[in-house]
């Protein structure tokens, strides 16, 4: 059979095309898959406007994710009233905190707070990664981020038990605040691990699994985290967190 020059030429421009966009397409496209090992979780709830908080950001940005330990900076607002407004302090970080204080039986919030595994932790003064215990293996199901272009997805595998949840927190380094008022006027403050976006997702149940999206802004270079949860939102199970290369 014959092919025509103009014919031959066509086709192989369209494989070409074809090939670019599935190059491009797989560029835009990774993943990262939970270990036989579950991180521990720090959370931390700090506000710029208090002074006892900055040792407690500094000790925070001391961890990192390689070290098994996912760090959570979770600002809250019921500072701001003494003059400076945390930029980073959300109704929905600040609403988190207020949850834990509950299923904790806390008599009342405070910052510094930090929350390891779910627990309260009081003594997070001068510890590093290697003391902080990971959440237990057993109870922990399989987890998978994966991204592309904007869209991350979670997939939890089906695990033993009743019902599970989880949340996103899209997190933020080398944060930088002058302060000019309140109880830390005239401090440069740095943070790591700021949670700047909070999203629970809704309880599915565990022995199905379950999936859970988030929408980020296009050509978003940030971290993302996922915690699988009790249903209450209070106790993680699991966690993972994805930075995917620019």
């Amino acid at each position: 059979m014959t092919v025509e020059p103009r014919t031959l030429l066509r086709a192989i421009a369209t494989a070409i095309v074809g090939l670019a966009v599935t190059t491009s397409t797989m560029a835009q496209t990774c993943e990262v898959r939970s270990g036989p090992r579950p991180p521990a979780v720090v959370e931390l709830y700090t506000s710029e406007g208090c002074s006892s908080c900055p040792p407690a950001d500094r000790w925070l940005s001391t961890l990192k994710t390689q070290d098994k330990v996912l760090a959570l900076s979770f600002h809250v607002n019921y500072w701001n009233h003494l003059g400076w407004r945390d930029p980073f302090a959300t109704p929905e970080t600040t609403a988190r905190q207020y949850q834990l204080k509950e299923a904790l039986r806390g008599k009342h919030v405070y910052t510094p707070q930090v929350v390891l595994n779910g627990r309260d932790h009081r003594d997070w003064h001068g510890q590093d990664a290697s003391r902080l215990s990971g959440l237990p293996a057993a109870a922990a199901p399989a987890l998978r981020l994966s991204r592309q272009g904007s869209v991350v997805t979670a997939q939890i595998a089906a695990t033993p038990g009743t019902e599970l949840a989880g949340y996103w927190a899209v997190l933020q380094d080398g944060l930088v605040s002058k302060v000019t008022r309140g109880e830390n006027a005239g401090e440069s403050l740095r943070h790591d691990h700021v949670v700047s976006l909070y999203q629970p997702v809704a309880p599915w149940a565990a022995g199905q699994g379950g999936s859970a999206r988030l929408v980020l802004p296009a050509g978003s270079t940030q971290r993302v985290a996922f915690v699988v949860t009790n249903r209450g939102l209070t106790q993680p199970v699991q966690a993972l967190v994805l930075q995917c290369p620019a």
